[in-house]
């Protein structure tokens, strides 16, 4: 039976003890503030609410109150009238016990709350019922009116309110436990010359895992050999499928999927980490901490919900002196007007109103490329009026690529793409990071690399070969001089700009004839223009924050269209240059991956991590960027707006509601003929309950 364990007393009592995803609570540990639902589930309520059901409909049917007011006549047989108030006391010490339990503990620890009011109207209705079927028993009847039956309805009413709000909490935070349900228990770890179906408890760092076509990946690692598209859309929230090959890293929870095609390929993968240690996990992990700290928002909330309990008491003192002075009316009702306002004032809507969206919104942004690791910093995200960006590894890569390709003022080959081509099949086989960057590059272009021969490596200066019929030469531009290939001065003047900005310039020779030239270096994200496009368009500043030169931020921020540089800032100075934009009260939001970017991090009103970041990075931010995608700062800005205006619209429900029908259950209106009874108290409620709910579900869409 609910309430027989200390965990049955903490049901409806304000808390939050750590849970595991889709068993956390919705509040703080700390009396009225939230209600703690974390050692229940909906089934346990279910059979409560069933079971009260069950009785509540004969203490109704029985009741000579509900009689009179329907105008019908009850079966009648020896002692039925009592059924009312043996039933009225058999639900008060069963259904009725855990809020009596939970109001005490709230009472005694100074911090009363719902439970407190809940309990005192049971309390009341119980206690005037009681004395009036012992006086009509013993032949002293002292009234004609009690309350059994609204008791009963009381009682299951706010089960059922229990029930529901426990229902809606654990759907809306079990979307990353459901998730995790999904990987694998084996994998296949090679053992010798073969491989073998083994626990992935048991896989350790280094193990050789393949991973089959349509398979769940069970662990973080890198891919040693084979090739394949991978659906990492439960830790991006990106729906496109990743290509996959020797050296690229794939992370456990993913899915080694079918492309367009239905071409498939399986992965040998060199574990990296695995369990609790593997990216998910720490998601998981992150989210469930993040899950005990509180937003402004909800603070206010608890507060509300702590003054109302004030309020209450308040109002049905004043309630019961009123009437009594008035003299108009007999106990009967002056003590049903106590009670209604006693039921009318629970909070229940008000400790939902909060929970429940934050619930959902912690969740639903950690399956689609957002980890609010702080909800008070994810709440400023809406009041944000500059974002500040890193610039490497943040709008830029952070590696090498190319950055532009320029065809020679004399060209014969004006396709970019050919000139690209024939620079890859040089250097295709090369580890050198130059080498890799044109190839890659290449590669992402889906372009035709040709077969080159009589590859030669010139130490520290490039590479030549013969692809086709021609001699090509890539390399600085040393190599120009040494074989006396003619440089133009437009390109002499491109080259020495881009080598100014912190570039490397790389010279293509076709048979003697400079061709094009090639700019590598930290290539700018393909969103990054976008994400600062949309940051502007919601009206926010958007700057950039670097250590890097002047040149090399101006070249950067010129083709992002970002006019506010603050270039060669080393990492006491991010901060300090943070710091004097918060000075005028600006809410200032920062997005950075490095070790040197965590002093700034740590200063911003709002920090960002990007997911490739390091630790002390990610630690250092409220929100991290799973996927490195710079968009997802705007979709966290647009989130936090929504899930600001959505707590804002079930805060003033909730509120407003108590405070508009507390005095309509005190009789102000009864010369209206408008008169609320405990039972329609307790109903409206529970409506109040399932409209912020249902207001709530909404963020899902």
């Amino acid at each position: 039976m609910v309430g027989e364990t200390q965990e049955g007393h903490n049901c409806c009592v304000t808390g939050s003890d750590h849970q595991d995803v889709g068993e956390r609570s919705h509040g703080d540990h700390s009396g009225h503030e939230g209600h703690d639902h974390s050692h229940h589930d909906p089934a346990m309520f279910k059979k409560q609410v069933l079971r009260a059901t069950a009785l509540t409909i004969p203490t109704v049917y029985f009741s000579h109150t509900v009689q009179m007011l329907l105008g019908y006549q009850a079966l009648s047989f020896p002692l039925s009238s009592y059924i009312p108030a043996v039933l009225g006391i058999v639900m008060f010490f069963t259904s009725g016990r855990i809020f009596l339990t939970t109001g005490w503990q709230e009472i005694t620890a100074r911090k009363p709350g719902m439970m407190a009011l809940i309990a005192m109207a049971l309390v009341v209705a119980f206690g005037y019922s009681f004395a009036l079927t012992v006086a009509e028993i013993i032949g002293s009847p002292i009234g004609h009116m009690d309350f059994w039956w609204e008791l009963a309805t009381l009682i299951t009413i706010m089960l059922v309110g229990h029930w529901i709000e426990m229902s809606a909490v654990l759907q809306a935070s079990n979307a990353l436990g459901e998730l995790q349900n999904l990987l694998p228990d084996t994998a296949e770890v090679l053992s010798g010359k073969n491989y073998v179906t083994m626990p992935v408890i048991r896989i350790r760092a280094g193990d050789k895992v393949v991973v089959r076509p349509g398979s769940v990946i069970a662990i973080d690692g890198i891919v040693l050999s084979g090739s394949a598209k991978v659906n990492e859309s439960m830790l991006t929230g990106e729906a496109a499928l990743v290509d996959k090959s020797k050296g690229s890293s794939v992370f456990a929870g993913t899915v080694n999927s079918l492309d367009s095609d239905l071409k498939a390929g399986s992965l040998v993968i060199e574990a990296t980490a695995t369990g609790a240690n593997t990216a998910f996990s720490q998601i998981v992990k992150m989210v469930d901490e993040a899950q005990k700290s509180k937003s402004k928002t909800q603070r206010l909330a608890d507060k509300a919900a702590g003054w109302l309990f004030y309020v209450a008491i308040a109002s049905a003192g004043l309630t019961l002196g009123y009437w009594l002075a008035n003299g108009t009316q007999d106990v009967n009702f002056v003590l049903e007007r106590v009670v209604t306002v006693l039921v009318i004032a629970c909070p229940h809507a008000l400790g939902l109103a909060i929970p429940l969206v934050t619930a959902i919104t912690t969740a639903k942004a950690a399956t689609s490329g957002l980890l609010i690791r702080n909800r008070q910093m994810f709440e400023q995200a809406a009041k944000i009026h500059f974002v500040l960006f890193d610039k490497t590894g943040t709008l830029t890569k952070g590696s090498r690529g190319v950055a532009a390709i320029e065809p020679a003022t004399f060209s014969k080959i004006k396709d970019v793409d050919r000139l690209l081509a024939l620079a890859a099949s040089v250097e295709f086989g090369s580890e050198h990071s130059i080498a890799k960057a044109i190839v890659s590059e290449a590669q992402t272009r889906k372009l035709k690399i040709a077969k080159a021969k009589n590859f030669e490596s010139l130490a520290g200066r490039g590479v030549k070969a013969q692809v086709g019929k021609a001699q090509v030469i890539v390399g600085s531009p040393a190599l120009l001089l040494e074989n006396n290939v003619r440089m133009e001065v437009a390109e002499v003047l491109w080259a020495s700009e881009a080598a100014s900005n912190g570039y490397t310039v790389i010279c293509i020779v076709v048979d003697g004839i400079l061709e094009g030239i090639l700019k590598i270096g930290d290539s700018i994200r393909e969103s990054s223009a976008e994400a600062v496009y949309q940051l502007q368009v919601e009206r926010i500043r958007v700057g950039m924050l670097t250590g890097d030169s002047q040149g090399v931020a101006e070249t950067i921020s010129k083709e992002l269209k970002i006019t506010e540089i603050f270039a060669e800032a080393l990492p006491w100075h991010k901060a300090e240059i943070v710091k004097s934009l918060q000075a005028d009260k600006a809410v200032i939001g920062f997005v950075g991956d490095g070790i040197n970017d965590a002093p700034a991090l740590a200063q911003a009103d709002v920090s960002f991590a990007v997911g490739a970041g390091t630790n002390v990075a990610i630690e250092s931010a409220g929100i991290v960027l799973i996927s490195d995608d710079p968009t997802a700062v705007v979709r966290a800005v647009k989130l936090s707006k929504k899930v600001r205006r959505k707590s804002m619209q079930n805060l003033w429900w909730a509120a407003g509601y108590n405070i508009l029908a507390i005095p309509l259950a005190a009789g102000v209106f009864m010369p209206l003929g408008l008169v609320l009874t405990p039972a329609l108290g307790a109903v409206l409620m529970s409506l109040s309950t399932l409209i912020v709910a249902l207001n709530a579900q909404t963020l899902r869409k």
